[in-house]
């Protein structure tokens, strides 16, 4: 992944804001849109559970290298899941050896075929998933979860906003996220220290 503290944002976000947060300030009327989207995304009613749809999240940001994401999204999954982030890194490490459910390992096989391109899925990749357990709405999530990811994920690096190096501060996002989702945390001075929220 490459370090995305060499790169100085490109435009002027509200008080050095991280991530997405800094561009939600920077436009409040499509921040407002995205932030109610992912809560909708991401705590909305689904088949998933919010630890795997957080999960899919933070693996598809991995896969697209976006630093930021990749950590907001891998401590609010691991605040959610058994297993925490000693899973959630396994899975960013290595998603057919990390000891997750064989549904939801077909699933992330799936997010990131679509991240390289929606053209990548094949028939076989849905009915190994269909054999593993899912149904056509988790096929469905999945796929809009890894969908929105690549949106979110190109957002925050082609506008190289800021991403903080220090684990804790994910940390402090990620529960964040974990407890209070994306509406609250898009509202001013709601996150840690300047307001960070996650995507």
């Amino acid at each position: 992944m490459s370090d995305p503290t060499d790169r100085e944002p490109f435009i002027d976000v509200p008080g050095d804001l991280p991530g997405i947060r800094g561009l939600f300030a920077f436009k409040p009327e499509t921040g407002t849109a995205l932030s109610e989207f992912a809560q909708t995304l991401l705590r909305g009613t689904s088949p998933l559970t919010p630890g795997e749809r957080e999960t899919i999240a933070a693996y598809v940001s991995s896969r697209n290298k976006t630093y930021f994401c990749t950590q907001s999204h891998a401590a609010t999954a691991a605040a959610l899941v058994e297993g925490g982030r000693d899973l959630i890194d396994a899975v960013i490490e290595d998603v057919e050896s990390a000891a997750i459910d064989p549904k939801l390992r077909a699933l992330l096989r799936i997010a990131d075929k679509v991240r390289r391109s929606g053209l990548d899925v094949t028939p076989e990749d849905v009915e190994d998933a269909r054999a593993a357990g899912a149904k056509d709405e988790d096929i469905h999530d999945a796929v809009l979860v890894a969908a929105a990811f690549c949106m979110f994920n190109r957002y925050v690096d082609g506008l190289a906003t800021v991403a903080p190096r220090e684990r804790a501060t994910y940390e402090q996002i990620g529960g964040l996220l974990a407890t209070g989702g994306y509406v609250a945390a898009a509202a001013p001075g709601s996150a840690p220290g300047a307001g960070q929220g996650g995507q």
